[in-house]
């Protein structure tokens, strides 16, 4: 059986990789039972180092629109050329709520 793909990635995620389920729309804010993905860990923290849980409920709720995020796009370029195994450390702290 083939490795599932990465859907912000589009690289395969092995089975001895850190991988994760990325709920599309935050479990705090309504997403508890909604849909998730699979994930490259290294991909998942980027997103929620990108951006705050509000921002992805509101406007980050699908691949597409996650794929479209600037500092995404960028990322999604970078880890592209990179193999499937690869791990790094995510830049950067989370985003907070704003004040």
């Amino acid at each position: 059986m083939p490795d599932p793909i990465c859907p912000i990635c589009a690289r395969p995620i092995p089975a001895e990789v850190p991988q994760s389920l990325h709920h599309l729309i935050p479990r705090l804010r309504g997403g508890k039972n909604g849909p998730t993905v699979l994930l490259h860990q290294i991909c998942h923290k980027e997103i929620h180092a990108s951006l705050t849980e509000t921002e992805l409920a509101r406007e980050y709720s699908t691949i597409e629109a996650l794929r479209r995020h600037p500092r995404l796009a960028k990322f999604i370029r970078w880890v592209a050329k990179r193999p499937p195994d690869f791990l790094s450390k995510t830049t950067g702290p989370r985003r907070r709520r704003k004040g």
